[in-house]
């Protein structure tokens, strides 16, 4: 279980905060069943199993922060975690995705998490690993000598010395060319082997300095392209993602293709072949397995678009209550083949959130609705929350701009009124337009800073104050014609 998990309520309360503005009940409560696995994972015998996670559903429009406060708390849990379109899915016999795709989308986030933990234990002993390789490549070793005459071993160290440009810093490509002549062995104690060993360190401290970064070597790497022969499985089993070459790979040759590449593109090619060699994958997927089981949490957006009041089973609405029966299981608790093992998903967390504005939650099938016993409802955004929105939280849209125009060496500033006006217009627009809550102050601001934006870079503007008047000249025109404020999103 990661450490992260072991937070107090406010706590995670609290990190929440950083990046979402008001929604106090919501972000209660998802602090407060993130705190219960925590809990859980302390409780021995089987009281443990019994112990099945309180899913949540959160009712609001757009743009309040629904989907921003599940995923934080997946990011905060450093648990595996997809968000999903319930709208996506359909009723098995229908042209759409299968509602277990969900669990095995689950698995591979989960896997590509493990694998990346894994990659970076094992990174330093790849290195290593890359190292001698790298080295043994632009200085190969010396087992034998010629029969004719047997050279003095000085001579061999001088060539290599000679090939690779011997004490100075000439990084250029480098190139040996192989002697077929007919050898005998060295021995390990031999003058030549003590001088190769000197020269290979001298070598070694180059290629940490940096110094062999252009040097030119020719590397063999397992071809990875080839055909890929995708086999289609029954329907609503595309997600296996399963290929010929995956499922006959152990039992087929591995090809391998030489490649001439400069050192500092090797090194990292390399690299990643050491880790792939040394990564257990087996453990890999036992622990990411483990993990989707005990810390999943699965965001199901969207929900109300599967939920309407009954109209007698016909049109296009016909599969909604379909694909109700079928996520039910899903979140009772069942068990989902993937192609890595099955996945048990009663201890997954599922968090659906929907606007609601045609259903309501009571629509949905009774057994569903019990499967969602805390309930939240999350407050419609006003020109207060904008405010706070647009300069509180740690990635607000503001300073996302200020850090945009301050990579092209422009200062971006906003007087406070502006920052007033900005929100007053927000909130003007979801009132006489379409309600789409926080996004609103995104395209506000585009569209404030567009001529700005396409001026920049200029050698005239290294500095932009943004105030109420500039605001109001820009925007108040979008107000006054409401046609065309719908064209701001």
């Amino acid at each position: 279980m990661k450490a992260s998990l072991d937070l107090t309520p406010r706590q995670i309360v609290k990190e929440l905060d950083q990046y979402i503005i008001g929604q106090d009940d919501a972000k209660r409560a998802v602090a407060i069943a993130l705190r219960n696995r925590y809990r859980r994972k302390r409780i021995e015998g089987e009281m443990r199993e019994e112990i099945l996670p309180n899913n949540i559903i959160m009712i609001g429009p757009t743009g309040v922060g629904k989907t921003e406060i599940a995923r934080r708390l997946a990011r905060l849990a450093g648990a595996p975690f997809i968000k999903v379109e319930a709208s996506k899915y359909t009723e098995v016999g229908y042209v759409g995705r299968d509602v277990e795709g969900m669990v095995r989308d689950l698995t591979e986030t989960a896997v590509s998490m493990v694998r990346e933990e894994f990659s970076r234990q094992v990174e330093k002993a790849a290195a290593e690993h890359v190292e001698e390789r790298l080295l043994d490549l632009l200085i190969p070793r010396p087992p034998r000598i010629k029969r004719q005459g047997n050279p003095d071993p000085q001579t061999i160290t001088t060539m290599l010395e000679s090939a690779f440009g011997g004490g100075d810093d000439d990084d250029g490509p480098t190139e040996i060319a192989e002697d077929s002549a007919e050898t005998d062995e060295v021995e390990d104690n031999s003058p030549a082997i003590e001088r190769y060993k000197r020269t290979r360190e001298k070598f070694r401290q180059r290629l940490r300095d940096g110094k062999l970064e252009n040097s030119e070597i020719e590397i063999k790497l397992l071809d990875r392209g080839g055909s890929m022969v995708q086999v289609f499985g029954p329907m609503g089993m595309e997600e296996m993602g399963m290929n010929l070459q995956e499922m006959l790979g152990p039992m087929m040759p591995k090809k391998k293709k030489s490649r001439r590449l400069p050192v500092k593109e090797a090194r990292e090619m390399l690299l990643n072949e050491e880790i792939e060699r040394l990564l257990d994958m087996d453990a890999v997927i036992s622990e990411a397995l483990e993990r989707v089981q005990e810390m999943g949490i699965i965001i199901i957006d969207e929900i109300d678009k599967i939920v309407g009041p009954d109209e007698g089973g016909s049109g296009p609405d016909v599969s909604r209550e379909g694909v109700q029966r079928d996520i039910l299981p899903i979140v009772e608790g069942t068990r989902v083949m993937t192609k890595y093992g099955p996945i048990q998903t009663e201890h997954v967390l599922f968090i659906a959130a929907g606007a609601f504005h045609v259903a309501k939650p009571s629509d949905m099938i009774p057994e569903l609705q019990g499967r969602f016993p805390i309930r939240v409802e999350l407050d419609a955004l006003g020109k207060k929350e904008f405010i706070k929105i647009l300069t509180q939280p740690r990635n607000a849209v503001v300073k996302q701009y200020q850090a945009l125009l301050q990579a092209d060496g422009v200062t971006l500033e906003f007087a406070k009124s502006a920052l007033t006006a900005i929100a007053e217009i927000a909130e003007q627009l979801n009132e006489t337009t379409e309600n789409i809550g926080a996004r609103r102050l995104h395209t506000v601001i585009s569209t404030l800073l567009e001529d700005l934006m396409f001026k920049i870079p200029s050698p005239r503007i290294k500095q932009v104050t943004i105030t109420r008047k500039d605001v109001r000249e820009t925007l108040d025109h979008l107000l006054e014609d409401e046609d065309l404020s719908r064209y701001i999103l």
